[in-house]
């Protein structure tokens, strides 16, 4: 196995991450937490990452507007949205 085999993997983590690397730490976190777990509900995001609800709020609209987070109505309660990351 050569050197640049062993480097293709972490090239392809980073270049997954680019769309997010410039953005606040709030939508950093999100992105992560979203990366852990399958689908999260804003509220649950807020409890996963400890930040207040609105700070999530604006960190998925950062993260929907990157097109890296995808974003569903939830089949149990029609109030709310289920968050996904895509990259």
């Amino acid at each position: 196995m050569s050197t640049t085999e062993a480097l293709a993997p972490e090239e392809e983590t980073i270049d997954r991450w680019d769309p997010v690397r410039e953005m606040p730490p709030s939508a950093k976190l999100v992105a992560k937490v979203l990366d852990y777990n399958d689908t999260l509900t804003q509220s649950q995001l807020a409890e996963e990452t400890l930040l207040p609800p609105r700070t999530v709020r604006y960190a998925v609209s950062r993260l929907e507007d990157a097109g890296v987070v995808d974003s569903r109505f939830s089949f149990t309660d029609a109030r709310k949205r289920l968050y996904t990351l895509t990259l």
